[in-house]
């Protein structure tokens, strides 16, 4: 199998064989039900559909409660699709994976949502420096970002011109993470270095390729 769903618990350190202090991120993986097996003769591509986290029945739609109630399983919260995978390996509907399918030395790609920001200034979205000083009466000009460049001609803002806007919430990917220990009784990975997210956003970890 490619990999799993899983949540970020948070950050944490720890020492490798030569007393080196390792800063690692601590995520929940699994355990996954696969709640759907896509392939070329029904869907024009091949993938697995993994669901992750328990979430009240009240709180499910009737056509998600269906889906969830063919694999067996408890309404889920979220669910992702797979496209990585190896054939020999590959798992069958209504199974449960859990984090066993990693081992400890090998690497993986994390995938999340960056923390949102909300709306900000060029200075910290983009990283203008602003004018710098107070000289001319310049006093409400230290993090503006000055002129555009639209005059007459052309009269308008050109598109993906930097402005102030929202910043954070995207999607972004850490690659070549160190697998550095595993926990299996409790579903636990800590790989090495840092994960896009807050504690508590949904990740997806694949096995790197």
């Amino acid at each position: 199998m490619s990999g799993l769903i899983g949540k970020k618990i948070g950050m944490t350190s720890v020492y490798d064989a030569s007393g080196k202090n390792i800063p690692c991120t601590v995520i929940e993986a699994g355990p996954c039900v696969i709640t759907q097996v896509k392939t070329v003769a029904t869907d024009k591509y091949e993938a697995i559909q993994l669901a992750f986290d328990d979430k009240r029945e009240k709180n499910t739609t009737k056509p998600l409660i269906g889906h969830f109630k063919k694999a067996n399983t408890a309404p889920k919260r979220i669910v992702m699709e797979f496209t990585r995978f190896e054939v020999e390996n590959r798992k069958n509907f209504g199974e449960v994976i859990d984090v066993t399918i990693f081992h400890e030395g090998e690497y993986v790609d994390v995938s999340g949502k960056t923390k949102g920001k909300g709306f900000q200034g060029v200075v910290k979205r983009h990283g203008f420096s602003g004018v710098g000083d107070k000289t001319h009466g310049q006093h409400d000009r230290l993090r503006a970002p000055g002129s555009l460049g639209a005059s007459s001609y052309p009269s308008r803002v050109f598109k993906g011109m930097k402005m102030a806007g929202q910043t954070g919430n995207k999607k972004a990917m850490m690659i070549n993470l160190e697998v550095v220990k595993i926990f299996p009784e409790s579903n636990i990975i800590v790989v090495k270095g840092s994960v896009p997210g807050s504690n508590g956003s949904y990740l997806k970890i694949e096995r790197w390729s």
